[in-house]
Parts: C-alpha cells; structure tokens; sequence
C-alpha cells in the first residue's frame, strides 16, 4: 500500500503550493513575468496543463523520496521531515537558482519557488513517514 502514502505526500505537496501560490500570486507573476490579462490573472489561467504536469510532478517527486527515505532507513515522522527539508533546501532549491540565474529571472522568483520547494518536500517526508 505504499502507493498510497506516495499519493498522500503528493497530494499534502500540491494542495500545500495551491494555497502558496494563491498568497503569494502577485509577487511571482512580477517575479516570473508570466503574462496578465486585463482581470490580472495569467493569460493561461484556463490551461489545464500546468495543473496536471504539476500533479504528476509532485506524485514523481514523492516515488522518489519514498524510494530514497527507504533506502535510507528513515523510519520516524521528524526523519522524514528533515530529509525532505534537505531535499528542498539541497538539491531542488540550488537548482532552481542556477536555473533563474542564467534565465535571468529575478532573486525574488527563486525565494518564492525555493520556498515552496522546501516546505512542500518537508510535507512529502513527513506525509511519506506518518503512515
């Protein structure tokens, strides 16, 4: 039944970023230039696309750490909980850096991603080891 605690990891992760991204809305779409419509909202906000690679990136994330927690031999809530914030704050978030850094993008971009990189992994780790 590990596929379920993978679903809920991802589930805590995406369900946590809608509600990231809705608070913080206005200084990301400054931050990543994403393109307004007159109403404010991004001009792909009716994409279906983003949400659903985003689902599916999330439940690919969560495999993974499942996978490297065991590995690991993590067994309690607070390993997973630091394992997943040294995933986010270690591996993804420098990436996401490097990434902005050469595109351009402003810091700001990389503060908002990177954060909720490493609050969504530390759900993931706390999620994947609560069950």
């Amino acid at each position: 039944m590990k596929i379920f605690n993978v679903l809920a990891a991802a589930a805590a992760s995406f369900f946590f970023g809608a509600l990231w991204y809705m608070v913080l809305s206005d200084p990301w779409m400054a931050a990543s230039g994403v393109a307004q419509g007159a109403d404010g909202k991004p001009l792909n906000a009716s994409n279906p696309r983003p949400h659903i690679l985003s689902a599916v990136s999330a439940v690919l994330v969560a495999g993974m750490m499942r996978h490297v927690l065991a590995a690991d031999g993590v067994t309690s809530i607070s390993g997973g909980a630091i394992a997943g914030f040294g995933i986010g704050a270690f591996l993804i978030v420098p990436w996401m850096m490097m990434n902005n850094e050469f595109a351009g993008k402003p810091f700001q971009l990389t503060v908002i991603d990177g954060g909720y990189a490493v609050i969504g992994c530390t759900l993931m780790g706390t999620v994947l080891m609560a069950f």
